[in-house]
């Protein structure tokens, strides 16, 4: 039967890229020398005489081998519980895999391993890289408290059960491209050096990545969120993208840090507390309530396509971001934030009037871009929709003066809209005149003014006359003798007749 068997061994070796076991043509584990056959299929005085020659440190070859958990504890006790290069790769792990506190001190893969029950590498330690590609773990698997010097790759694995990271720290880079947790997904103190690429993974129950904290970008592009995701203090080096991710629920708190939601897809709460950071929500489709809370430096990249069903944006800078593409811009609740602001002062301008006096007030970054005070990022809109776009923000704000300042903005581009015709002037004439009724200190002013002309007309057409004199006052009596005598009737007294003339003196000519 042996000669038979020989190129069904052959194909088995040349696919698993090994020379494989002899035992059976249906086993790929690797042989260990000088015995053509795998570690599991070796009587107990070959598995003992090979375990003998290992020693602390051996470079240990399980590639393809079924390892049960009398194996691996006499695998572990012949090394001292510290192995040199292991590879794993394509084992399958039918007993409890517990490698705690054992020591890596070379690479370590375990790629296409399948862990049938427990995997625990609790307060392992890997002195260089560790691999994970494409494993299979039935039950829980543990890194708690895990210690990695070099690279991590969970790429494309599958956890059916309780995943556990809390407090494991990598030196270097880690992914979990595509990775699949069906339980629960803790993070929570997860350190890496580098960067935490989580990039098309897929979490079906809550995850967790409170404290988490790394040195370059921690990246969830495209990840799905399908029990809520909860990044609370988490802290990137460089970036965190959440770019084209969808999820349940999502609670971000981070802060010193540029973060990306372009794409994202949130079906239930958003909440997002920032201090110092970018935020980019463009194309973002927020279902639920949401809420983006700045402590302190949050600003606003882009709002561009955002279609969001109720977003408070609070203490946020929006002084450089476009509102004109939000898809619903009465959805937006703008509570503390801070806008753009017209220039100050006397401006030169070639239409009329040809010198502006400016007063300050609050402006949106698109006004801004299409006045030509500001760099255009992409086309402004015109000034009829800004003067829609201006109506339905007015409110959303809570301040009171940014309200008036949007209803003046809105008025402003309306005005500017309607060409020059009677439109413009009538309300070109409201402009000028009380600010359209938004400024009465300009209306006080021309009342002021009006006020002073007329009093000016009135005194420079009844100035005093020298020559004369006011009515019903006597002339003044002359006590000279050379006055001449005039006589002046008056009245006589009642029931007297005859009129009593009484002399008077006048100057001789």
């Amino acid at each position: 039967m042996k000669p038979a068997l020989k190129p069904a061994l052959k194909i088995a070796a040349l696919a698993a890229g090994w020379p494989a076991c002899d035992a059976s043509p249906d086993c790929p584990g690797v042989t260990w020398p000088p015995y053509p056959r795998c570690a599991a299929h070796l009587d107990p005085a070959e598995l003992a005489r090979v375990l003998g020659d290992l020693g602390p440190g051996g470079t240990v070859d399980l590639r393809g081998t079924r390892i049960g958990e009398d194996l691996l504890a006499r695998l572990l006790a012949a090394t001292g519980g510290r192995l040199g290069r292991a590879r794993f790769d394509h084992a399958v792990f039918t007993g409890p895999a517990r490698f705690g506190g054992t020591v890596f001190a070379g690479d370590a893969t375990f790629d296409h391993a399948r862990f049938e029950r427990l995997a625990s590498f609790f307060d392992a330690r890997f002195t260089r890289h560790v691999s994970f590609r494409e494993a299979r773990f039935a039950r829980e698997f543990s890194m708690h408290g895990a210690r990695v010097a070099g690279h991590g790759t969970f790429d494309r694995a599958h956890a059916a059960g309780d995943a556990l990271f809390g407090d494991a720290r990598f030196g270097q880079d880690v992914a979990f491209r595509g990775t699949e947790f069906a339980g629960f997904a803790v993070f929570d103190g997860f350190t890496v050096g580098g960067d935490a690429i989580f990039r098309g993974a897929r979490f079906r129950r809550a995850a967790s990545f409170r404290r988490a904290t790394t040195g370059g970008t921690a990246g969830f592009e495209a990840a799905r969120f399908h029990g809520g995701g909860f990044l609370s203090r988490l802290r990137a080096g460089d970036r965190l993208s959440l770019a084209g991710a969808h999820a349940a629920a999502l609670d971000v708190d981070t802060a010193h840090c540029p973060v990306d939601l372009g794409g994202a897809r949130v079906a239930g709460r958003l909440t997002l507390r920032l201090a110092d950071a970018d935020l980019d929500l463009r194309d973002a489709v927020l279902a639920g309530p949401a809420t983006v809370t700045g402590r302190g430096g949050l600003r606003i990249v882009s709002l561009d396509r955002l279609d969001a069903a109720a977003l408070t944006l609070d203490r946020a800078d929006l002084s450089t971001c476009s509102l004109a593409g939000v898809r619903r811009p009465e959805a937006l609740r703008l509570s503390g934030c801070a806008f753009a602001a017209t220039p100050r002062g006397v401006r030169l301008q070639a239409a009329w009037p040809p010198v502006r006096w400016w007063t300050g007030r609050r402006v949106l970054a698109d006004e801004r871009s299409w006045r030509g005070w500001a760099p255009r990022a992409g086309e402004p809109p015109d000034p009829g929709r800004l003067a829609g776009l201006y109506e339905r923000l007015r409110q959303a704000v809570d301040d009171d003066r940014t309200a008036a300042d949007f209803a003046f903005g809105a008025m402003e581009m309306r005005r500017l809209a309607s060409g020059h015709g009677t439109t413009w002037f009538a309300l070109s004439l409201h402009w000028l005149l009380c600010g359209y009724g938004l400024r009465m200190g300009r209306a006080a002013g021309w009342l002021a003014l009006a006020g002073a002309a007329a009093a000016m007309t009135l005194y420079a057409s009844a100035g005093p006359d020298a020559t004369s004199r006011p009515v019903g006052h006597p002339p003044p009596p002359y006590a000279s003798a050379h006055h001449a005598q005039v006589p002046v009737p008056v009245p006589a007294p009642r029931g007297l007749s005859g009129i009593s003339r009484i002399p008077v003196r006048h100057h001789p000519a």
